[in-house]
């Protein structure tokens, strides 16, 4: 009798060993799709500020996609690889031997990592791919997003068992703050370099302008027989 039931509470205690760890594999690929998901939006809404073709969203929406997902990959193949040394490390100091079926896989853990942060960040690429129309394509853009970051922070929430809805409100505050803030940022700093650019050229074209209609009306300028500039003639030639 006492025999079975050991052998009851063995068998549940095992059961949930192997729950927690799927359960955290499936936390570390919602995250890493929630990860995707919002940097792959706000790198999309910061491009599209300034630049309204579609074309410009969907390839610097493609290379944080692939740079994301590369950047995940490595990074956890370093961290889980670090930590197959260590129980590696363990296993000998304690038994002697390496149980190789209990230590984590450095290849697998680089693959989900960059599956998961692929699929979140082709959320916003799907949504813009096909609206031509500038506002239409922002609008699909954040009405896409913000359906899948209440996704993710309801499967995050089940999964941690914590409250759904406030799991969720905290996902889709955190997406909306980080679109809202790359994208206004973007904004501030493309106006202010296209004013300082037009501001350049105009102090530029000004002084050359009037430097050679000064030439022209005057007759102080000759072209070269040599080469094909033209120069004022002054005190010191000035080259146009």
């Amino acid at each position: 009798m006492d025999q079975g039931r050991n052998m009851d509470i063995e068998k549940e205690s095992t059961t949930t060993f192997d729950y927690s760890k799927r359960a955290q594999w499936l936390r570390a690929a919602v995250l890493g799709a929630n990860d995707g998901l919002v940097s792959t939006a706000s790198l999309m809404m910061g491009v599209g500020a300034v630049k309204h073709d579609v074309k410009a969203m969907i390839l610097s929406g493609f290379a944080g996609m692939v740079a994301g997902a590369c950047s995940m990959a490595i990074g956890e193949f370093v961290s889980v690889y670090s930590q197959y040394d260590i129980e590696v490390a363990q296993m000998e100091r304690e038994s002697g031997e390496v149980e190789k079926e209990k230590l984590p896989s450095p290849l697998q853990a680089a693959a989900a990592s960059a599956l998961a942060f692929s699929v979140g960040a082709i959320v916003p690429l799907l949504a813009a791919a096909f609206v031509k129309e500038y506002r239409v394509r922002i609008i699909a853009v954040v009405t896409a997003v913000t359906a899948a970051l209440v996704g993710f922070g309801w499967l995050g929430a089940a999964l941690g068992k914590a409250p759904a809805v406030m799991s969720s409100a905290r996902v889709l505050f955190g997406g909306w703050l980080a679109m809202a803030v790359t994208f206004g940022l973007t904004k501030l700093i493309g106006c202010e370099n296209a004013e300082l650019t037009e501001a350049s050229r105009t102090e530029f074209m000004t002084p050359a302008a009037f430097i050679f209609l000064s030439g022209t009306i005057f007759g102080l300028w000759h072209p070269d027989s040599n080469t094909n500039s033209i120069y004022i003639t002054s005190e010191q030639d000035v080259i146009i």
